[in-house]
């Protein structure tokens, strides 16, 4: 019960947003303060107990057999104040499952953003990451239109936020827009590991997209890469598991302090009338010997028919074996970064009511058994690299 009070109560608030009556989202539009929010009240369960599915690396724990609202409820506010027509500061506050296996509230925008020119837009502060096209609004569910966004595809990104700067131009060109964005700063927060946390806070994050749109077709380039501050808590975990610290040779091999991980990607996506589809594609190279390199990607459709869209997706992820280990210990460490699976997915998105959608998805993950990443717990000796994960969601906005 103490796992699910959490929770319930994140998702009595959600209920009690989304059954209030309806009124305005924002102030008045000549007013100087908005206030916006989303969220996600979701279930889902698997067909295994051999591993803990998550929605991505950030998550400590996943869920298997049983129905759980852990891995998708989330509850999200954010405030804008306009000083001025140039000038604009940006709260958001969210509370979902994190590193620490806990709901507490945390502050995943915080940023002042100043347009000196009409088609130029610069801020600084605590920002959303974008490595990836459509990854800054990962956890508002209303504007995706599957359940989640495709783990082989985002599951690499337990990034959130980053304390930097970025600058954003358009250059209108006839019909069609031309967009780049760069960004810096340095990265914020953990990810967990067995019952540790690496902290990757403090790593310097670096990248930019150019981005061209044209009617209902927008195309993305992506390239980021981040510099690790600090090595994986390999030696602790070993330490509380077998009782002796990661060994002087293993813990060189497994290092990955100063280490650069790079991320291309490249996405295309159309959305004109009832037709959307999605095309994404990734690569990942890592720069240690810890975690393996990865190609991923997802292909994803939708007709809408009045308030119903039934969509239809792909997506897969292939690592890349690295060097052989030094010893069985580092060996059992680099299999958990191993993933070779693809995922087939279907579901219907239930637009019933106006800024709330209901959705019921189903995952088909077929892999190798050698296929681990990114779930929890598991049981190597058992996992033969297939099971079914079933949704269900309801999202809002207001």
């Amino acid at each position: 019960m103490a796992r699910w009070r959490p929770i319930l109560t994140t998702l009595i608030a959600c209920l009690a947003l989304v059954l209030m009556p309806a009124r305005p989202a924002v102030a008045e539009a000549d007013s100087a303060f908005s206030l916006q929010g989303f969220g996600t009240l979701g279930l889902a369960r698997t067909t295994s107990d051999d591993v803990e599915y998550v929605r991505d690396i950030s998550q400590p724990r996943g869920i298997d057999k049983d129905w759980d609202a852990l891995i998708d409820s989330v509850l999200g506010l954010q405030a804008a104040w306009r000083f001025m027509p140039q000038l604009e500061a940006v709260v958001q506050a969210t509370s979902r499952y994190r590193y620490d296996k806990t709901f507490t509230p945390e502050i995943a925008w915080a940023y002042v953003k100043y347009d000196p020119l009409p088609n130029l837009s610069l801020r600084a502060g605590r920002l959303g990451t974008e490595f990836f096209m459509m990854a800054d609004s990962r956890w508002v569910g209303y504007s995706f239109l599957t359940v989640r966004p495709p783990g082989d595809y985002f599951w690499y990104l337990p990034f959130y936020s980053i304390h930097g700067a970025d600058a954003a131009i358009s250059l209108p060109m006839g019909e069609s827009v031309l967009r780049a964005k760069a960004f810096y700063g340095l990265s914020n927060g953990k990810i967990p590991l067995a019952d540790e946390q690496w902290d990757i806070s403090g790593s310097p994050m670096l990248g930019g997209y150019l981005e061209y749109q044209f009617g209902p077709w927008t195309a993305r380039a992506s390239y980021a890469n981040i510099r690790f501050e600090r090595d994986l808590p390999f030696s602790p975990v070993l330490m509380k598991a077998r009782g002796f610290p990661l060994s002087a040779q293993d813990a060189r091999f497994l290092s990955t302090r100063d280490t650069r991980t790079h991320y291309y990607s490249l996405g295309v996506v159309y959305d004109s009338g009832p037709w959307q589809a999605q095309l994404m594609l990734n690569h990942i190279d890592q720069g240690n010997n810890a975690l393996e390199s990865s190609d991923g990607g997802y292909l994803l459709g939708g007709y809408r028919i009045g308030e119903f869209t039934p969509y239809l997706g792909y997506s897969w992820v292939l690592s890349k074996s690295r060097p052989n280990a030094p010893s069985a210990v580092a060996a059992y460490f680099m299999q958990d970064s191993h993933a070779d699976q693809q995922t087939t997915f279907a579901g219907m998105r239930w637009d019933f009511a106006r800024n709330v959608a209901f959705k019921a998805q189903w995952d088909g993950i077929r892999g190798e058994a050698s296929s681990l990443f990114p779930y929890r717990q598991d049981n190597r000796t058992r996992w033969d690299g297939k099971m079914d994960v079933f949704s269900l969601t309801l999202d809002f906005v207001f």
